[in-house]
């Protein structure tokens, strides 16, 4: 399920560099189709926005579906023979660990559905024919695709369609705190397009680093904050809809329209948002998109099975009413 905003914003206290110490360092920009911006104290410049360019433009050589020469798009578009590199590698073999975890229900093959289902927040769905399904159905399944040894990608059939954007945004800000590690820094925050990592704290208020959730009843002229958390030595990604939800005409009860993947069909899920705490943004990435297609009452059955994670999650009951689920380890990080 694709990702049509983020859900929380980050609160950056205002602070002055001190002479004694660590001086405050901050880079933001715009890259992957969206925004975003660094922090990190450090003793001296890093010349980060040099790193940052390169690390945006070889993920985006690598992953990125937008740019027809990109190795995925050549890939999509039926070349056999090229040999991916070792991010795309990396991404390919986080998806296959999300896609079996959630029993299918993570699936970066599930495009070709989506675009047939036409989807938006506000034009009614179209309503493929079993036919058309059927046919379609042929070309959804991260099964059929393989990473060989030569790094070349295998597909059953060569009309797979390939996207990695409901993981690749997590996985490049693990690629920038690798960078930040390698140059010993030991107080960062790193947001990209609402994908959070956190090191260490904010030396300037001896305190971890804040961020916070939406409030979901909110407007767009008048934002409001749900929740906040401290975030330490933690990966953190938000996916979800709750803006943009329907309402059934019959019950009454707000829902998001969702792909089964394993059925081909278009599903309603009751899961406004999904946010999760990981040991990394790719796999944090990965799995808030998986709870967005499992909707509630699977998501908490998946999580049972997970270890190292920990989700807020934002969703509506039967009687149309906005409820908060906080797992035990999110429930310590919220203030």
């Amino acid at each position: 399920m694709k990702k049509f905003s983020v859900f929380f914003l980050l609160i950056f206290l205002s602070i002055s560099c001190k002479n004694d110490g660590p001086q405050v360092y901050t880079e933001t920009g715009e890259a992957l189709g969206t925004t975003y911006q660094v922090k990190y104290f450090s003793s001296e410049s890093l010349n980060t926005e040099k790193a940052l360019d390169s690390i945006f433009e070889v993920i985006n050589t690598s992953m990125s579906t937008y740019l027809d020469d990109s190795d995925i798009s050549r890939i999509n578009s039926g070349i056999e023979d090229i040999s991916v590199d070792v991010h795309f590698q990396k991404v390919f073999e986080y998806s296959r660990q999300v896609f079996k975890e959630s029993n299918g229900y993570f699936d970066p093959t599930v495009g070709n559905l989506v675009n047939a289902y036409g989807f938006g927040p506000e034009s009614p769905l179209n309503e493929p024919d079993d036919a058309v399904l059927d046919s379609i159905r042929q070309l959804v399944g991260f099964e059929k695709v393989n990473l060989t040894d030569n790094n070349t990608i295998q597909k059953e059939n060569p009309n797979i369609y390939l996207d990695f954007n409901a993981i690749a945004k997590g996985y490049t800000v693990d690629v920038i705190a690798e960078y930040l590690d390698s140059k010993n820094v030991e107080n960062y925050l790193i947001e990209l397009g609402g994908e959070l990592v956190a090191k260490g704290q904010n030396i300037e208020k001896e305190a971890d680093w804040m961020v916070a959730i939406d409030n979901p009843q909110q407007t767009d002229a008048d934002r409001t904050i749900q929740s906040v958390l401290a975030l330490k030595n933690r990966a953190m990604a938000t996916s979800g809809n709750y803006r943009k939800f329907r309402v059934d005409t019959t019950t009454g009860q707000r829902f998001v329209h969702t792909i089964n993947p394993l059925t081909g069909e278009a599903e309603k899920s009751d899961l406004l948002s999904a946010s999760v705490l990981a040991e990394n943004c790719t796999l944090a990435d990965g799995y808030a998109t998986a709870f967005m297609a499992l909707g509630y009452e699977k998501s908490l059955e998946m999580l049972e099975n997970l270890d190292n994670v920990d989700v807020y999650f934002i969703y509506s009951d039967k009687e149309e009413t906005i409820r908060v689920f906080a797992s035990e380890g999110f429930e310590e990080a919220l203030r």
